[in-house]
């Protein structure tokens, strides 16, 4: 029988709930909790963590999940090794429903780093008005440099003191668009960008806005995570649940 579990959170995985609901297969849609209000979705939903690898595993074993498919965001890697290990572990199909990494483009002045640390380096030693579009999960390195005035988009309110002592937050939720993020950074007098290389239309507005303006972008590297099967597309992964051993690809990258 098959049972599907989408380990969400993303575009994607939304789009994928629907295609998966409309072909009235059976699956859960996983969300990590880190929002206050997920998105509803057309099929049953879990929230919160499994308990890294071993709880992962035995959830699998548990609810007698046959596929799973790890639609998170690009950057939820310890989530994605879990899934791998766990799949492995129990000799259940897995396969990553990734969007394809940004590209830059004429026009474009990006300056790709390693990790969020090597953002915060990255930042010039004068004071800047930062747009911070990483989340509210790594934050806390950027009190390194007091001295820049960041400005954070996030999707709920902050729920304790920020760790930067110059910050402006503006909550929304994506997909963005990039008339209005123009608008926002000119108010705003944003110098520099910092973003995580999510890839994707949704988040990409600030990208654009950021080469309509000449301003620099400081774009954090997706990790590196172990080889698995990546498909790009809802209708790869429909295709992969009906062949899984020949549908998609293999990489050791994550991109």
């Amino acid at each position: 029988m098959t049972r599907i579990l989408v380990l969400g959170g993303t575009t994607e995985a939304s789009r994928l709930a629907h295609a998966l609901a409309d072909a009235g297969l059976e699956a859960v849609f996983s969300y990590a909790g880190r929002t206050e209000a997920p998105i509803a979705q057309p099929l049953p939903m879990r929230i919160g963590g499994f308990g890294g690898a071993a709880g992962l595993e035995a959830y699998l074993a548990r609810e007698g999940i046959s596929h799973v498919v790890d639609a998170t965001h690009p950057f939820a890697a310890q989530m994605s090794r879990n899934a791998i290990a766990a799949c492995a572990a129990t000799g259940t199909p897995l396969v990553t429903l990734e969007r394809p990494a940004w590209l830059a483009g004429p026009g474009d002045d990006w300056q790709g780093v390693a990790d969020v640390e090597a953002a915060v380096a990255a930042l010039p030693d004068i004071p800047a008005r930062v747009f911070l579009a990483i989340g509210k999960q790594t934050l806390a390195p950027f009190a390194a440099k007091p001295q820049h005035h960041y400005l954070l988009r996030l999707v709920d309110p902050p729920e304790a003191p920020l760790p930067l002592p110059q910050a402006s937050v503006v909550i929304a939720r994506g997909p963005f668009d990039a008339e209005a993020d123009t608008a926002l950074l000119r108010a705003h007098a944003i110098t520099h960008v910092v973003a995580k290389n999510a890839g994707g239309v949704g988040a990409e507005a600030k990208l654009i806005a950021a080469r309509a303006l000449h301003l620099p972008v400081i774009l954090i590297d997706r990790p590196a995570l172990p080889t698995r099967r990546v498909v790009a597309t809802v209708a790869e992964v429909m295709d992969w649940l009906s062949h899984p051993a020949t549908a998609g690809v293999k990489t050791d990258l994550g991109v």
